[in-house]
């Protein structure tokens, strides 16, 4: 039984009780791991343990400060015996194409060595100057102290006195040998010792070691204030081969390549000319690769092209400034703020720089975009309340997501529609349609007739498109076909809409080419997003251009750069050479965007709001027109509209004296001139009814 455990213990089978048989059970043993297994793995776990990789980055961090301090100190060394700066100095001007600078270091340089070459010829005569000197000085030191010693032996009387001026020298020089000889030992000991922790010292302020032996705290995430020497560091490092080489032959000097690190709003600025050789393109496609260089995330630095040939301009923010909230709207400080359609922009936020950034709203439709949640309806509230203060301007409002997000335009906007439902979408394709029908009428008015700005909003733009219903007549409201009802309003008004001030705002989420069809996100002038999820998704939003030329709202951190925008329009300054600007914009809340809906209000006369789209009884203009003449043989023009519009808001609201010259001239009884007014003459309307009905009659007859 060698090898096996014997365990003694009492059978718990039956039979059971104290006076149970005890019995021995041979149980095998549990098998033991070698030697050599056990060995591997301790040693494994020992190299593998934090506390051991910590001891080896910091030994080797420490060693690598004294390797790196000699060849620094050997290099500042080697600088200063040489004209190896005035060479670097030369060599960078010449890569940055400064001849001026070049030509000067160049002449600093040989004025350099021609100093060096007189030290030289001096230094092979000081031997023998050197000799004389001491002859001469040593023959005045022992005169002058034998003439002192004559001073005092004539004082004391002793002749002795003579020579011991001279023995002092003599016994002080002795102390000074004895001194040495009793320190000499010990400083060439410690002489090795001191030297090493000078160039530790050295190589520990330069950091002068590999980045993973340095410590943990040295890599902090907060960002380090941004200095040339990190930005030339920060280059050299992108990955370009020929901006590599450039700056190790510039060596120190790369920051020759920089403009002045300006403050341009929460970060810093500079300009860079490339070396020759290296494309602008290289660098902006290395974004991230910068940023992470320059210890920030890669929402922090934008690269842009300025007019400047072979620059790009580095904007890098402060850490973290980009998390901080912008300051309020003027809409919600400036209670005595206006507008003008015409001529001027809408406050929507700030750049990145910290500027302030306007939005020019003139004949511009509009399309933004975002995922949800991100600030889509703020931002687009935040121009449509600007537009609101000014009086001339017409809205008609769908809000097909129905929070009340658009509630505050209740009695600003002649149609609101809010709701999410299909019958929502009808009514909001019937405003479309309904402004598409006013565009139409405005483009057949005779040339130089003023209109007033038209827009019509449409937020959650996406349900109109994805709506599956269909009408009477076999058409889809929504989808991208040409029997979309939607669809083919939207491409009306961004067709010729713009020339007579119609203009279709857009909000939509999550874009695709489902519910946002091509032709429609390509009719926008002004084209805006927010946080995206994916590349693809931002060419729907913005354009292949923009997003080529840099714009990348699929960067932007959703949930954490709500409300800020991508924008792509010539209504808003871009910086030059580039295709789009990132805007930060104000966030109105809604109880504030109530109030300066409020202020819109009170510079209006009054507008009745329509919560839906009336599919009232067909109206008879002719007929209407001769009865709010009533008995009188003729009536003001502008009386008339006043009478029909009381007659019936909804038809003729919205008439103009354009409108009711045309109804009349078809029917033959034309306004005319009486005391110079324009009128229109109660025989006339009812000769061109009876006229009208008299053809309809015989029409049947036939």
């Amino acid at each position: 039984m060698s090898g096996n455990v014997v365990h003694l213990h009492k059978n718990t089978d039956p039979p059971t009780g104290p006076d149970a048989p005890t019995v021995l059970t041979v149980v095998p043993p549990s098998p033991v791991e070698p030697l050599w297994v056990r060995s591997g793995r301790a040693l494994k776990t020992a190299v593998t343990h934090e506390t051991t990789r910590t001891t080896v980055r910091a030994t080797a961090r420490h060693s690598l400060y004294v390797v790196g301090g000699a060849r620094i100190v050997a290099r500042r060394t080697w600088d200063g015996r040489t004209a190896a700066r005035y060479e670097r100095m030369l060599r960078a001007a010449e890569a940055a194409g400064n001849h001026e600078a070049a030509a000067e270091w160049e002449e600093r340089g040989q004025r350099y060595r021609e100093a060096r070459h007189r030290r030289r010829m001096e230094l092979l005569h000081s031997p023998l100057d050197a000799a004389k000197g001491a002859a001469v000085s040593a023959g005045m030191g022992v005169g002058g102290l034998v003439l002192l010693g004559v001073a005092m032996a004539i004082a004391t009387k002793d002749a002795t006195q003579v020579v011991t001026p001279l023995m002092a020298v003599i016994k002080f020089i002795n102390l000074m040998i004895t001194i040495v000889q009793v320190v000499w030992g010990p400083l060439i000991s410690i002489g090795p010792l001191l030297a090493l922790l000078a160039l530790w010292a050295v190589g520990s302020k330069q950091q002068a070691a590999p980045t993973w032996a340095l410590p943990a705290t040295t890599r902090s995430s907060e960002g380090e204030p941004i200095t040339p020497s990190i930005v030339v560091k920060a280059l050299r490092d992108l990955g370009v081969p020929a901006l590599r080489n450039a700056i190790k032959e510039m060596g120190d000097a790369g920051a020759a390549m920089l403009g002045p690190i300006r403050i341009a709003g929460c970060g810093v600025e500079v300009d860079v000319t490339l070396p020759s050789g290296v494309s602008t393109i290289e660098v902006q496609n290395r974004r991230r690769k910068l940023a992470e260089n320059l210890t920030r995330h890669e929402h922090e630095v934008f690269v842009n092209i300025p007019q400047a040939a072979r620059t790009v301009r580095l904007w890098v923010a402060d850490s973290g400034a980009l998390d901080e909230p912008i300051g309020p709207s003027p809409l919600v400080t400036d209670d005595a703020l206006t507008a003008d359609y015409a001529k001027g922009k809408a406050p929507w936020g700030q750049d990145l720089r910290g500027d302030a950034a306007s939005l020019s709203l003139y004949q511009r439709h509009l399309l933004i975009t975002g995922l949800s949640n991100q600030g889509k309806t703020a931002a687009l509230r935040a121009l449509a309340l600007w537009l609101a203060l000014d009086r001339s301007v017409q809205f008609r409002v769908a809000d097909l997501k129905g929070a009340g997000d658009w509630a505050m335009f209740d009695g600003l906007a002649t149609v609101l529609i809010q709701g999410p439902t299909d019958d929502h979408v009808i009514e909001a394709t019937e405003m479309v349609e309904g402004g598409v029908s006013e565009m139409e009428r405005r483009l057949q008015a005779p040339p130089g007739t003023a209109f007033p700005p038209l827009i019509l909003l449409v937020d959650e733009a996406q349900v109109a498109f994805m709506c599956p219903v269909v009408d009477a007549d076999k058409r889809p409201y929504g989808g991208s076909k040409a029997t979309s009802r939607y669809f083919m309003a939207a491409r009306k008004v961004h067709n010729q809409g713009r020339a007579v001030n119609v203009l279709l705002w857009q909000g939509t989420q999550d874009p695709t080419d489902q519910n946002l069809p091509k032709l429609v996100r390509e009719g926008a002038h002004t084209r805006a997003s927010l946080a995206l999820g994916t590349e693809s998704q931002a060419r729907m939003a913005l354009g292949d251009k923009a997003v080529d030329g840099g714009a990348a709202p699929n960067l932007l951190r959703p949930g954490l750069d709500k409300g800020t925008v991508v924008v792509a329009s010539d209504g808003i300054a871009i910086p030059a050479g580039q295709s789009s600007i990132t805007v930060r914009t104000h966030y109105i809340d809604t109880e504030k965007a109530t109030e300066i809906a409020e202020r819109a209000k009170a510079m209006r006369d009054g507008v009745t709001t329509l919560h839906a789209v009336e599919r009232g009884e067909e109206r008879d203009p002719l007929a209407d027109i001769a009865t709010v003449l009533g008995d009188a043989p003729r009536v003001l023009t502008a009386d008339v509209l006043k009478r029909l519009s009381t007659l019936n808001a909804e038809a003729y609201g919205r008439w103009t004296p354009g409108d009711l010259k045309r109804v009349l001239e078809d029917a033959g009884a034309e306004p005319y001139k009486s005391d110079g007014r324009m009128v229109v003459g109660r025989d006339r309307v009812m000769r061109a009814l009876v006229n009208r009905d008299g053809d309809d009659s015989a029409s049947a007859a036939k």
